[in-house]
Order: C-alpha cells, then structure tokens, then sequence
C-alpha cells in the first residue's frame, strides 16, 4: 500500500483565505481552540451559538457572536464543531438554508457526511481538517510555535479550490508545521470510530477494569491493584507516544519484557482480532452508527444506565481517594 501524501507549510502556496469569513458553529474545547488558531494567523472568525455559556465565553474571548443561521449566512466557511449527534438537526433546521453556491461547509470529523445524516448541496464544497489531537492540546501546541498534526479530506469539490482551502485552514491551525495526511471522510470516520471502540475508549477501559477485578477477587488490596493496572498505565503509555512500541519495552525491566511479550499475546489472541473485525463490520456497515441515532433519539437511556453503573465501580471508587493522595483529583 503507498504511503499517504503528508503536506508541509512549504506546500501551501495559495491565499484563498483572504478576505474569507469562518464561522464556528460550535464554541467547545475544539471550537475554542479552532478560533484561537484562526484568529491569530490572521482569519477573520466569527461564532455562531445559542446564548448559553460558551456563547458568553466567546463573548468574552472576543468574537463576535450571532445565532447560528446568522453566522451561517455571513461566512464563506461554516465549521460545524458540535456534537455529532446534535449536527443534523441544528444543519437541517439552521445553517441548510444558507449553503448554496460559493460556500464551503467544513467539518473535523467525518460521521455526518460518511452516513449522510447530513446532505450538502452539490454546489457547496464540503471539507474536512481533522487535527489528531483535544482541542486543548491544538491551541497549546499553536501557542508554541509548531502544531498538531491533522489529517484532510474532501467530500465535495465544487468549485475546484476545495483542497487548497483545507490546506490553508490546516496551514492556520500550524497543522503543515506538524504534517498534514490526506484522507478521505470515510477513512476518518471508520478508523476513528474503530479506535475509539476498539482501543483507546473501550478496549482500554476493559481491559483494565478485568486487570483489577482479578487482582481483588484473588484477595489483594484493591489500593494495590489499581497502582499495578490503571496508575502505572500513563507511564507505559507516555513510553510508547515518545517513541513506539520497541521504546517502550527497551526502557522497562527485563522481567517486564519478557513477562510483557510472552503472556500479552494469551490475553490479546486471534479471537480477540476476530472481534475487532465484527466491530469494524458494525462500524462501516452503519449497525453502530444507526444503533447511536436510536439511541440518541431516545433519550440515550442505556447510555445513561451504563454510566451510572460503571461510576460506582470499585475502580473508580478506590481511585478518588488515590488520586488526592497525588494531588490529581480535579476540584
């Protein structure tokens, strides 16, 4: 397979920003950050909110504020950075209306378009710049002087500019800094989705919840287990960021190692990868995202029972009362 092209600050050449209005439709972590960016590398920015407290907070930061249909109709590009599952019904409702021809409608993720919850006009160009990292970690690593990586993607291209234009907005996040891959929105949303579920969110938390019930159920101090399996986590994980999986196992014990490399395998076997190809299944098939939809319209329910019952885990538990120990415990 050909390595995917990866675009430099060198490689934006065009100025198709000049003059342009970017409206963000969303003042959240990513909104937030998005804005800052922008506004800083000199893009003229505006937010488009309901009067709830992030209006107020972009207020205060020192953007002009308007509902979203207004702030829609005055942009040239509308960035739809609200929950997912809030997307269709604030497009269909307040910003459809204002697409049309010469307005590019810009998104960091791609679950909408991938399954058209969300239906652009054909003259519209669609667009995605999709930083790989929390909008928290974009704004810090702009403020720095480098940037976040970010992958770009093109749904619609109707004015033939649609590209350079993701290329400029990535080059105003400081993503070309960094490095910028090109992707489609497809790609984006399965290989997002699959991680979360698969890996980061749920496989990880799984796992470690598992690592802690058999340490306590076997009689030891659940103190004890937590440090082993949840606590210790960030180390290993800070390990393998900085410089790979083989970095990581060249810089713990040897015990570790071997330990690590012979009886890794046993927990994590072919069935398990037989199960992550289901859920990728479920993911591009569109099982999970109508399951979400349901789900969401009715009131999210399950989500809300699992919630409840996994706050009162042990884990989380024996965790509060550690973490003050560490001073970590958010106030």
């Amino acid at each position: 397979m050909a390595e995917m092209k990866i675009y430099h600050d060198e490689d934006v050449k065009t100025d198709y920003m000049k003059d342009k209005t970017i409206a963000i439709i969303g003042y959240g972590i990513q909104g937030t950050a998005q804005a800052k960016c922008w506004r800083t590398s000199g893009y003229k920015v505006i937010v488009g909110s309901r009067e709830d407290p992030s209006a107020q907070r972009a207020r205060e930061d020192g953007f002009e504020v308007y509902s979203i249909a207004e702030a829609a109709k005055r942009a040239d590009i509308t960035c739809m950075l609200i929950p997912d599952m809030a997307m269709k019904k604030i497009y269909d409702e307040q910003i459809k209306p204002a697409m049309g021809k010469g307005k590019t409608l810009y998104f960091s993720h791609g679950l909408n378009i991938t399954y058209k919850f969300i239906v652009p006009p054909q003259d519209v160009d669609v667009i995605m710049v999709a930083p790989k990292g929390p909008g928290k970690k974009v704004l810090e690593t702009y403020q720095e002087g480098f940037g976040t990586p970010a992958l770009i993607a093109i749904a619609q291209n109707a004015s033939g500019t649609a590209k350079d234009v993701a290329l400029e907005l990535a080059k105003g996040l400081h993503a070309t800094k960094a490095g910028v891959f090109e992707s489609t929105f497809d790609q984006e949303t399965y290989t997002d989705l699959f991680g979360e579920q698969a890996v980061l969110c749920g496989g990880s938390v799984e796992l470690v919840k598992a690592g802690f019930e058999t340490l306590v159920e076997d009689g030891f101090p659940p103190e004890m287990a937590y440090f082993e399996v949840l606590h210790e986590l960030k180390l290993i994980v800070d390990l393998v960021q900085q410089g790979g999986l083989e970095f990581m196992w060249d810089r713990v014990s040897e015990t570790a190692r071997y330990g690590g490399r012979t009886r890794g395998k046993r927990i994590i076997d072919a069935s398990t990868k037989q199960r992550m190809k289901e859920i990728l299944k479920e993911i591009k098939d569109g099982t999970f995202a109508k399951e979400w939809v349901d789900e969401y319209n009715a009131g999210m329910p399950k989500f809300r029972e699992m919630k409840e019952k996994e706050s009162k885990h042990q884990i989380e538990v024996v965790g509060a009362r550690i973490r003050k120990l560490f001073e970590l415990e958010k106030k």
